[in-house]
């Protein structure tokens, strides 16, 4: 089951922001569970939900807390801000009929009714809201020349897929089930993997007792494939993870286990070879001006056993380094950079770190395309790369 020890669940003021009718709707087909936990559930338009006592069961949730509720409130936890309200309201009015929103006006109570009366749209919209929240990718490119055209695997594909990957899964102790959801949108196709992680067990404390709560939480990783490019963008937590995605998704939509090559995308010795010219950006259109901030590299000569590294920060690295009368040179081992990117469209500057050789990552996904075409056009994305072997899908 998903984790339950939700702070929006755990504060009566918070279960008072959700309309006391909708209240009870939700909880009402778990009547029995609420009952062995202490708490009298009042008929509809029959009296109040005592949301402190509700709100203490939440915040001793055990094993037996029904999947169903389990998995409706973590939904709900999840899509009650105000950003994830917005994006429910224009989702419910879209699909016929439309879901009525009507005295609902706060996020938990958006989200509660839209669960009521169209749970398919909640979910819809929590698995593309999910899409949006990772900032940190690794890139993989495939080596295949001209890329093939690409076709979105049929249901049987995805079913396969589901359970190839499950049995990496349970053998990392993560349990059986996983899900993939495909989205295809403005020339990328999205895969959002909805798996388990390691089982917790934590302690818990209700009605003067100790105790211990068990349960398996829930994990989404996305997975973004160019289809003019033949890049794929994983956002997971491990690097076997990354591994399976890269080498499973070859096979189930390429039939290809290597379409992927394992190796690197970015370099970072530009900023070696040419310094601050490294950095001009005059034919990006949406770019006024690129800084290095920050820099981490491995001092020449210091040896692989032992490297030596510096992290050098300033607000205009190249204008201090030229006081200074420093500059990279051949040898140095650029680790890891941090650019400050003025784009024309925003009021401040935003952040952009590349790490070798694999990782981007964005204070906004929507800035990668921009940024993208100019690492390239500055050499830090490699022309080529070279192809990998082995991985997990070996021992699956």
């Amino acid at each position: 089951m998903a984790t339950v020890a939700l702070r929006r669940f755990t504060n009566p003021d918070t279960l008072k922001h959700i309309s006391n009718e909708s209240l009870v709707q939700l909880l009402t087909p778990h009547r029995d569970f609420f009952t062995g936990r202490g708490l009298q559930l009042p008929a509809l338009n029959d009296g109040l939900v005592d949301c402190e006592k509700l709100a203490s069961i939440f915040m001793t949730p055990d094993t037996d807390m029904p999947n169903v509720l389990a998995n409706a409130l973590f939904l709900i936890h999840e899509m009650s801000t105000k950003d994830a309200m917005d994006k429910l309201v224009v989702a419910a009015e879209a699909v016929q009929p439309p879901v009525n929103l009507d005295g609902a006006d706060e996020p938990a109570d958006v989200a509660v009714r839209v669960w009521l009366l169209r749970r398919s749209v909640l979910e819809a919209v929590h698995s593309e809201y999910e899409l949006s929240r990772p900032k940190t990718f690794v890139s993989y490119l495939t080596d295949r020349d001209p890329v093939p055209e690409f076709k979105e695997p049929n249901e049987a594909s995805r079913r396969a897929w589901e359970q190839n990957m499950d049995a990496v899964f349970q053998k990392k102790k993560r349990g059986d089930g996983c899900r993939v959801m495909i989205y295809l949108r403005d020339g990328y196709c999205w895969f959002l993997v909805r798996h388990g992680e390691p089982c917790r067990r934590e302690g818990s404390y209700e009605q003067g007792k100790p105790g211990s709560v068990f349960y398996r939480p829930q994990q989404h990783d996305v997975l973004i494939y160019n289809l003019e490019t033949g890049e794929l963008s994983i956002h997971a937590g491990s690097q076997w993870e990354r591994d399976l995605y890269r080498e499973s998704l070859g096979v189930f939509v390429f039939s290809i286990k290597n379409f992927f090559p394992g190796d690197g995308k970015y370099t970072l010795e530009p900023l070696i070879l040419k310094n601050e010219a490294a950095l001009k950006c005059g034919d990006v259109d949406e770019i006024e001006w690129v800084k290095l901030r920050e820099v981490e590299f491995e001092l020449c000569g210091s040896g692989r056993k032992n490297p030596e590294r510096e992290i050098r920060k300033a607000n205009d690295l190249f204008t201090a380094f030229e006081a200074r009368g420093f500059n990279f040179k051949p040898g140095h081992v650029i680790k890891r950079a941090v650019f400050a990117v003025k784009f024309k469209e925003a009021k401040r500057s935003r952040s952009v770190t590349i790490t070798p050789s694999n990782r981007a990552k964005y204070d906004r996904d929507g800035d990668s395309t921009i940024m993208e075409a100019w690492l390239k056009l500055r050499g830090f994305i490699l022309e080529q790369i070279d192809e990998d072997t082995d991985g997990p899908l070996a021992d699956a």
